[in-house]
């Protein structure tokens, strides 16, 4: 098993963190503090080196402290005794510049899977309270790490999409139609969704089971959560889709179908989790997902992923922490940080964890 850790840490004007510097545990680095004081930024700055951006904010100045200029975060992890050096700065009205070593990437999807990391949040929520989109983004993620060719599918899927989009906004403003013009967008959109839906589709069937494992073991088997992979292309080619949507899609000026409209549900008992789950429920199904996606990049990359718990701990039973410790005692990670706000509790926690381990009060 080859290993990654993070070393030391520098963040310049990230967000509500003026300058900090870390020099950090190999297994487990903890940072306490009230709400508000930037744990959670220090977590997210770490997140952000190994995806080239926030965890939090799509708009990139938003990384940028108020009446500030400028920020900047290097990190150094060592990966199998070498040294990756990364640097993440942005300037106020410039592009973003993300560096390896010195050298800037000319795209940043150059540097996805070189620093695979799992982050647990109580965003996560989002997964199950929100739209399908945030769980596309989430199969996406894990997908791309590893799979260059899915995601070079996937941005140029994006990109064709946007074009008929725009086309079908232009037919509406200009009271015209080409359907030749059309076809152009549609044999694009058709040949690039099957790749992206058969490896969406091989990938949850293997996800699926270790997503249940994980689950049983921290609610000890107390309910039943089914999760599945839906999609539009299960029951139709998205050649015949695209063909029986064109009406639709004129009037509504966007396109109505295919595989950016895939999901996942998630029912407990039979039913949706996001109506009939408990906070414990939903925040375990939560878990269970990252460690599954953990899990997976594990395997896939033959190292251990750097593990993000940013304030998991509140809501979780007893039971259900001693749970996710004993996985942490089992040996299963590698390098781990936490924010809390509760000292007492973390001190509890790396007791009962045997491995070596940083405090860091913020």
């Amino acid at each position: 098993m080859k290993s990654l850790f993070l070393e030391n840490i520098t963040i310049v004007n990230y967000k509500n963190i003026e300058s900090k510097k870390f020099k950090l545990d190999q297994k487990i680095n903890c940072f306490i503090g009230n709400n508000g004081v930037g744990k959670t930024n220090i977590l997210d700055s770490i997140y952000h080196l190994s995806s080239g951006k926030s965890y939090f904010n799509s708009i990139n100045s938003q990384s940028i402290k108020h009446n500030e200029n400028y920020m900047f975060i290097e990190g150094d992890f060592k990966k199998d005794n070498e040294i990756e050096n990364i640097i993440c700065s942005l300037k106020r009205g410039k592009k973003k510049t993300l560096k390896r070593n010195g050298k800037a990437y000319k795209k940043f999807s150059e540097h996805i899977g070189l620093i695979p990391l799992v982050m647990i949040s109580p965003s996560d929520r989002d997964l199950i309270q929100e739209g399908s989109s945030l769980r596309r983004k989430f199969l996406d993620n894990i997908i791309s790490q590893n799979n260059k060719i899915y995601l070079k599918n996937l941005i140029n899927y994006n990109k064709v999409l946007i074009q008929r989009n725009a086309l079908l906004k232009f037919f509406n403003k200009s009271n015209s139609f080409d359907i030749d013009n059309l076809t152009i967008y549609n044999d694009q959109i058709s040949e690039l969704s099957v790749p992206i839906y058969e490896t969406r589709k091989q990938f949850f069937e293997s996800f699926k089971p270790v997503f249940s494992k994980y689950y049983d073991l921290i609610s000890q088997s107390s309910e039943s959560i089914v999760i599945n992979y839906e999609s539009q292309l299960d029951f139709e080619s998205m050649d015949k889709l695209l063909e029986n949507s064109i009406n639709k899609d004129r009037i509504l000026q966007f396109t109505s179908c295919g595989i950016h409209k895939d999901d996942l549900t998630m029912n407990i008992e039979g039913y949706p989790i996001k109506k009939y789950g408990s906070q414990g429920q939903q925040k375990s199904l939560l878990i269970a997902l990252k460690l599954a996606q953990f899990e997976y990049l594990k395997a896939e990359f033959n190292s251990s992923p750097i593990l993000l718990l940013d304030d998991i701990f509140d809501k979780l039973d007893n039971n259900r922490v001693k749970q996710l410790i004993s996985l942490v005692n089992n040996n299963l990670f590698g390098q781990i940080f936490i924010s809390d706000t509760d000292l007492d509790r973390t001190n509890k926690i790396i007791s009962d964890i045997d491995s070596t381990s940083k405090v860091f009060n913020v």
